[in-house]
């Protein structure tokens, strides 16, 4: 057998310096991942047996090549908005080399702060969190130290880059095109508890009134409102005088809207019109079809892989949030009011 390898052997065979070689086994910031990955390889190739200092046990990563995605079991039930941004994240991180492990989460494990054994045991060299599972449980993660993206979901309480949809900026064009139809008695529904996504929908409803030097009617607003169909229609039954226009914060809720005024004799849009959020498939099986806010899943998923790949390389740099468009898909259910 030859002499024993070292890391200046392996920094020599590379022409890197040997604190490059120290960072990169280490699993460091400091060196790219195309070098971490060379010397990974001629380590292997070599037969060079690294023993991480035991000072750097945060940071002793040897890459694994998995990336993580988790979602809750709900995020999951949402089939084409999980499997849209799921399709996205796999092509990018398969053109990467990588591997994609994917685990839902219930809620026993939300609650009881159970982390999927990949991330507990650190085989993963990155995680994508696919909407909201509940602050503590993100956070727990976070304090593995593993590089960390939200899709879809972000909190004042949770330091991670995400990726978002400008819910306030989407929901303010919906509100807005329902005015420029000459609606002034816009109703809006949607539980503003549910994710920070609906309660920014409600602030984007409450800037375009604001623009229009509109104040909403209180008792046209359904803030806890739940996706099911009695409890729409008491809504509608209860109203005095039904507004002429309706916002609703998804597409399930713009259904049960409409369905729901239809079954009390009005016509959409010829007495009411109604607009929702996400361009999913309801907004369109919908008879009258529904005006909605249609997002770009596949840049979801695109915009989170690039982003934690990115935040591999630099972990040290401050967090960011990136902040998606939305686009209006005007459709039946929509019109000029008389």
């Amino acid at each position: 057998m030859g002499k024993r390898v070292t890391m200046q052997d392996i920094a020599n065979q590379l022409n890197i310096s040997k604190n490059s070689v120290s960072q990169a086994l280490a699993g460091k910031p400091g060196v790219s991942e195309d070098t971490r990955q060379l010397v990974l390889k001629q380590a292997k190739e070599s037969g060079y047996h690294y023993t991480p200092a035991n000072g750097g046990a945060n940071h002793e990563t040897k890459l694994t090549g998995n990336i993580a995605l988790i979602a809750s079991e709900f995020a999951f039930s949402m089939k084409s908005f999980f499997g849209e941004i799921y399709l996205s994240v796999e092509e990018e991180v398969t053109k990467r080399n990588k591997n994609l492990l994917i685990q839902s989460i219930n809620n026993q494990s939300r609650d009881q702060l159970i982390l999927p054994p990949f991330i507990e045991k650190r085989q993963v060299d990155g995680v994508l969190i696919l909407s909201h599972i509940s602050n503590e449980y993100i956070n727990k993660i976070l304090e593995t130290g593993l590089p960390t993206v939200l899709i879809d979901h972000h909190h004042p309480e949770i330091a991670a880059d995400s990726v978002l949809t400008n819910n306030r900026f989407g929901a303010y064009k919906a509100t807005k095109h329902l005015l420029e139809l000459g609606h002034r008695e816009i109703a809006f529904v949607g539980n503003i508890d549910f994710s920070p996504s609906y309660q920014e929908r409600w602030e984007g409803y409450h800037l375009a009134h604001k623009e229009y030097g509109i104040k909403p009617m209180e008792d046209v607003q359904l803030t806890d409102a739940l996706e099911e169909g009695p409890v729409i229609n008491h809504f509608i039954n209860q109203l005095k005088k039904p507004p002429t226009a309706w916002f609703c914060v998804n597409d399930g809720l713009g259904y049960l809207v409409t369905s729901g005024l239809q079954a009390q004799g009005y016509k959409v849009p010829d007495d009411a019109s109604v607009c929702s959020f996400d361009n999913g498939q309801l907004s369109q099986l919908s008879t009258p079809s529904i005006t909605t806010m249609d997002i770009d899943f596949k840049a979801f998923g695109q915009n989170a892989a690039e982003k934690l790949f990115w935040r591999m390389e630099n972990l040290d740099a401050p967090h960011q949030e990136v902040l998606l468009p939305t686009t209006l898909i005007e459709r039946e259910s929509t019109k000029n009011i008389l």
